[in-house]
């Protein structure tokens, strides 16, 4: 592949492959097998993928995974309860509830109810909170993953400008709290839809990390020579070419940055497996008692 490209691909295989190893010197020196419990509710198409995608990746690994895919009208008790056993299964290191929920339901009430020591997603308040103030704890998959990328890919960030555009709970605010960490001692800037001519912001930066969720956003003229782009975006961009009819793009147009960026993430196949392998790591390091004690 492409010097320029980031593949999340093969670093998510890799860290997999630890993962993997780990995992069979935990079972035979511990007898312990890491845990991981899905709750799907409804019949959202992209979330009963992603749910199976995380289902195969227990599968390889060699983890106990269990999925209770419940009915659309799933009452909010029934839901809590469903939770509460799986916190009270020590079977379970990890409970993950997949986003979105259908809507009569209150999401925060939900997520707060999973034990924050099994809170492999990291959207708990309890460790969000030990986030911001550095403490250990289980960060969020996808800011993790980006994180992680950076690292092996030996990406300076150590006093480089970062422009991250968005500011969601579960990419934007959390990747921009891990890189003013003195671990990277990144100087960041966050935009959003209010932010006065991003375009200008985003020429200052080395690195941008685009998850605005708006197809092909960030154009070549945002960017500077050589700087490094990390797209989180998944957009689907009507393709009359294409089986389907689409074809997935992300917030970054790829084809107008490349030649004038220094690296990129493609997508699919750039910061999407890191998610998945990053889940993994964090239902291990539960098993395992790296992050609280079992």
């Amino acid at each position: 592949m492409n010097d320029k490209i980031i593949d999340g691909k093969e670093i998510s295989s890799q860290i997999k492959s630890e993962i993997k190893s780990a995992t069979e010197i935990l079972k035979s020196e511990k007898g312990i097998t890491p845990g991981l419990a899905f709750i799907l509710a409804g019949e959202d198409p992209a979330s009963k993928v992603y749910v199976r995608n995380k289902g195969r990746a227990c599968s390889e690994l060699g983890f106990y995974s269990v999925t209770e895919s419940l009915p659309e009208n799933v009452s909010e008790i029934e839901l809590l309860k469903l939770i509460d056993k799986f916190n009270r299964d020590d079977k379970i290191h990890g409970i993950l509830v997949q986003l979105p929920l259908p809507s009569h339901i209150n999401e925060r009430k939900i997520i707060e109810a999973i034990d924050h020591k099994k809170d492999v997603d990291g959207f708990h308040p309890l460790n969000t909170g030990k986030m911001m103030t550095g403490e250990k704890c289980f960060l969020p998959c996808t800011p993790y993953g980006i994180t992680e990328l950076l690292k092996r890919k030996n990406i300076r960030t150590d006093g480089m400008n970062t422009v991250v555009i968005g500011r969601s709970n579960i990419v934007g605010k959390p990747v921009a709290n891990l890189l003013l960490r003195k671990e990277f001692n990144s100087t960041v800037t966050v935009c959003h839809s209010r932010t006065k001519d991003i375009k200008e912001v985003c020429l200052t930066a080395d690195i941008i990390i685009a998850a605005i969720g708006k197809a092909q956003f960030v154009k070549k003229d945002f960017i500077k020579e050589g700087c490094v782009i990390i797209d989180v975006g998944i957009n689907r961009t009507e393709d009359s070419n294409a089986k389907t009819g689409y074809r997935m793009t992300g917030d970054v147009d790829f084809e107008d940055c490349f030649e004038k960026c220094g690296m990129i993430t493609p997508v699919p196949g750039g910061v999407g497996p890191m998610t998945i392998a990053m889940l993994m790591k964090n239902t291990f390091d539960s098993a395992k008692g790296v992050i609280y004690e079992r």
